[in-house]
């Protein structure tokens, strides 16, 4: 077999005619003797022409390739169980793991399935009324089921990425991902996805209880745990803990036990939002047709000593407000598969590491966790309500107030405040001159006033590590329990937190 690159305009089909020359030459061969031959990677290239470049693989006549196989699931009805606490990427993954290793998943979800979810979002959006366990964080799939269902990672080292997308393709996504280099579900695809996991789990003997938050865990003389959700409890020798970036309550248990936690730095800044058409315009430069993939930009640089880089950048899409609890502003967006509304949108954020936080050491493993917290509340305490302080980008940059704010995809609405002085103070003058240098360097037309900002972006990452020994992937003090995924510390993103829920699962 051979790999080869072949470059097509976009909007027009790849064809034999443009494959079999190339991969005669590459396979040494006359074109009549070029057997099948297959996509297995596109990307767009707009330097000059825009393109999809293709990453091609190609045999001889009578030559095969190796098809990937997923491992097959067993019944595990009467199976040994292993309590998985969460059904984000992480927990589901670990299930599904589970399941091809002969052991029996009990999933623990503390919101509801997806669908019911889907409602307690629309009170959070309209109302302005949080449900704890039950929002765009917290709920089946995880946040990453209504953040766009972004699939990029670099995490390759991890394991191997193969089996989380054909996975996903089992469930019912779009085949496409597994060629794409920017691949993307869609916020309206992924809920037919995980209902379709968790159909798979418990037909074939896993179980699943949602409204099961975890309000305790306790260690058994003889090894295992009992998994308390209020006056329910569940037991098991192997516990994964699977449990997201914004359990704080699970964090505070651990505390609270005595059990290891490390403060870990993490990100936050804000919200950016530009017209869609003007990210087109600037990626595609002025060349863009309606028939081309919606535009996306990601950046990174360094700033007096600290990144600051674009994050879960949402084209085509919308803001929506990701708060856990009352009293608190958190802003995230999403995409659906057609990433077809007139705005694009992306968190930028400033790494936040424990050392910059002297006035929070007196909270020692959760300092960045009650920073993050503060940095929430002062947010939401300015408007009173899930309205999102917002400033126009160049006015945030000159330190002057706007005269007024562009239309946003924001349901709660946008604020008229001074962000440049409601961020703190090592976030702000760090974003102040990032912007400048993106549209100075990197894309021209991008630092306008025609951007919105709007605060905060603060859920990039766990603020929290509950640490585990490299190699049985344990929590140093409790064997049989495995911290896991974005909650754990380890994971940033749907594919980096399955492959550790599938690793978690393995080392089980």
């Amino acid at each position: 077999m051979k790999e080869i690159e072949v470059a097509k305009k976009i909007g027009k089909e790849l064809t034999a005619e443009d494959v079999i020359p190339v991969a005669a030459k590459a396979l040494g061969c006359k074109p009549a003797m070029v057997g099948e031959w297959r996509v297995v990677r596109r990307s767009v290239d707009a330097r000059q022409d825009v393109l999809y470049r293709y990453r091609i693989a190609c045999v001889r006549q009578g030559e095969a390739f190796d098809e990937y196989k997923l491992d097959e699931y067993q019944d595990v009805t009467n199976a040994e169980p292993v309590i998985v606490v969460g059904s984000g990427p992480a927990g589901m993954f670990a299930a599904l793991k589970l399941l091809t290793k002969g052991l029996k998943p009990i999933i623990l979800e503390r919101g509801k399935d997806v669908h019911k979810r889907k409602f307690d979002m629309a009170v959070l959006s309209k109302e302005g009324v949080v449900n704890p366990d039950s929002n765009y964080c917290f709920g089946e799939g995880g946040a990453g089921t209504f953040s766009d269902g972004k699939l990029f990672t670099r995490s390759s080292k991890r394991g191997d990425i193969r089996e989380v997308l054909h996975q996903l393709v089992n469930f019912g996504a779009d085949p496409d991902i597994l060629i794409s280099a920017h691949p993307h579900i869609g916020s309206d695809k992924l809920p037919v996805v995980v209902e379709n996991i968790r159909k798979c789990i418990i037909e074939h003997g896993g179980e699943y209880h949602f409204d099961s938050r975890v309000t305790d865990i306790v260690p058994k003389p003889e090894g295992g745990y009992s998994i308390h959700c209020g006056s329910t409890v569940y037991e098991s020798r192997k516990v994964i803990l699977a449990t997201g970036h914004s359990a704080r309550d699970i964090y505070e248990l651990f505390v609270s036990r005595g059990w290891a936690v490390e403060a870990k730095g993490f990100a936050l800044g804000v919200r950016v939002e530009h017209p869609q058409w003007l990210i087109n315009k600037i990626q595609y430069h002025g060349k863009y047709q309606p028939f081309m993939p919606t535009a996306e930009y990601a950046f990174v640089t360094q700033i007096e000593g600290r990144g600051v880089f674009s994050f879960c950048m949402c084209p085509g899409g919308i803001l929506v407000p990701s708060a856990t609890a009352p009293g608190e502003l958190v802003l995230n967006g999403m995409s659906n598969s057609a990433r077809n509304s007139k705005w694009a949108n992306a968190g930028v954020v400033v790494s936040v590491e424990p050392e910059d936080l002297p006035s929070y050491e007196k909270f020692g493993p959760l300092a960045s966790l009650e920073f993050q917290k503060d940095v929430e509340r002062a947010m939401f305490n300015y408007t009173g309500t899930l309205q999102a302080p917002a400033q126009r980008m160049m006015d945030f940059c000159r330190r002057i107030p706007s005269s007024n704010l562009p239309a946003t995809s924001y349901h709660p609405g946008a604020a008229n405040a001074p962000l440049h002085e409601l961020l703190p103070e090592n976030v702000s003058l760090r974003l102040k001159y990032a912007f400048p240098w993106v549209g100075n360097k990197l894309m021209h037309g991008y630092y306008t006033n025609d951007a919105l900002l709007l605060g905060v972006e603060s859920r990039t990452s766990s603020p929290v590590r509950l640490p585990r020994d490299p190699e049985t992937l344990e929590h140093v003090s409790l064997p049989g329990l495995y911290p896991c995924g974005e909650g754990a510390g380890y994971a940033g993103g749907i594919v980096s937190s399955a492959l550790d829920g599938i690793n978690c699962a393995a080392k089980i």
